[in-house]
């Protein structure tokens, strides 16, 4: 099968959201490669539109009414830029989806077939976005590392998850894990407790002033990830002459790489790191890839080649195609409208 129209990408983050179309008809998948970059990648035809605005999460989860005042006005302006007047399938990767998509599940099929009539719909956690943009259609696993942490891997068959449960409970060795411990250090070393660190204290008080005030300012603030992830920077900037931050950033290598372990197929395959993380530098990434050798032998390290939108193209294009290949889960990839659901 080959469609002659377009598809749609949909990026849905904590910072905003991002819409992109590909044409279908330039893509043929049948018996095609199956790695994102090769020719059977839908890479965006013309430049995404941008959202600063992140879509509200209500007490239903995330509000798919909010999102489609997004993503109307945003589709009829890709549309508006090719001549076209629809879509053969869009793509919905959103972050919370696995716990706060209930509603989006629920509304947002309805919602686009009543607008353009599309027919096909797939709705995917970020993390499964992630996956398609990092890797393509083969079988193994990628970390997304930003101010949280998750992981995701598949063997084609079925979809593996770890970490993502927040600051609080989890993302291990993400961008807040490791500024709560770079300010912890410093707090310590305020104290004069064993384990402090005078560099991150220095830094610290350049970012936030006195030492005693931090807590007053940090607790009642609603962004207090992104406050704590804010810092892990400071702590890479220390690592090569504080061995206090330098044992913060080993140890956030462990937890990545355990992550990772967790969600690679038993018999391997490509990893690739993608997230805001990595721009630390070699600080963090030499540990890394000396973790992940050790707790993952049977995984084989890859650059990522393209991001979640990528992703959501590539899953769309495949809708569109009739040819699925990543496993449907109610909670990482669910899919409305094909023909074998």
């Amino acid at each position: 099968m080959k469609d002659t129209g377009y598809v749609l990408g949909v990026d849905s983050g904590g910072s905003g959201v991002r819409f992109a179309l590909a044409r279908v008809g330039d893509t043929d998948r049948a018996g095609g490669a199956d790695r994102a970059g090769d020719a059977d990648r839908a890479g965006p035809l013309t430049a995404p539109v941008v959202s600063g605005t992140p879509v509200r999460t209500g007490p239903g989860g995330i509000e798919a009414g909010h999102l489609m005042e997004q993503l109307a006005p945003a589709a009829r302006e890709l549309l508006a830029r090719v001549g076209g007047d629809g879509f053969a399938a869009v793509c919905v990767g959103a972050a919370g989806m696995a716990t706060l998509g209930d509603e989006l599940r629920a509304r947002l099929p309805g919602l686009l077939v009543r607008e353009w009539g599309v027919r096909r719909v797939a709705l995917a956690a970020d993390a499964v976005t992630a996956y398609a943009g990092a890797l393509g259609l083969r079988a193994g696993a990628v970390v997304a590392a930003g101010t949280g942490l998750i992981g995701v891997g598949t063997d084609l068959v079925r979809w593996r998850r770890a970490d993502g449960w927040g600051y609080l409970l989890g993302d291990c060795g993400g961008g807040a894990w490791i500024g709560r411990a770079g300010l912890e250090a410093a707090m310590r070393a305020f104290d004069g407790r064993d384990g402090g660190s005078a560099a991150l204290l220095a830094r610290l008080e350049k970012a936030f002033g006195p030492a005693a005030g931090v807590p007053g300012q940090l607790y009642p603030r609603s962004d207090r990830a992104a406050v704590l992830a804010s810092f892990a920077p400071e702590v890479a900037r220390c690592a090569a002459e504080d061995p206090v931050a330098a044992g913060i950033l080993r140890e956030a290598a462990r937890h990545i790489a355990g992550t990772t372990a967790a969600v690679c197929p038993a018999e391997g395959g490509e990893v690739a790191l993608t997230g805001g993380l990595l721009k630390l530098g070699d600080v963090l990434l030499e540990p890394l890839r000396t973790e992940i050798s050790v707790q993952v032998p049977r995984a084989r390290l890859v650059p990522a080649a393209g991001d979640p939108l990528d992703g959501a193209l590539l899953i769309a294009a495949q809708l569109a195609h009739d040819e699925p290949s990543f496993p449907y889960d109610p909670r990482m990839l669910d899919v409305y409208g094909h023909q074998t659901r």
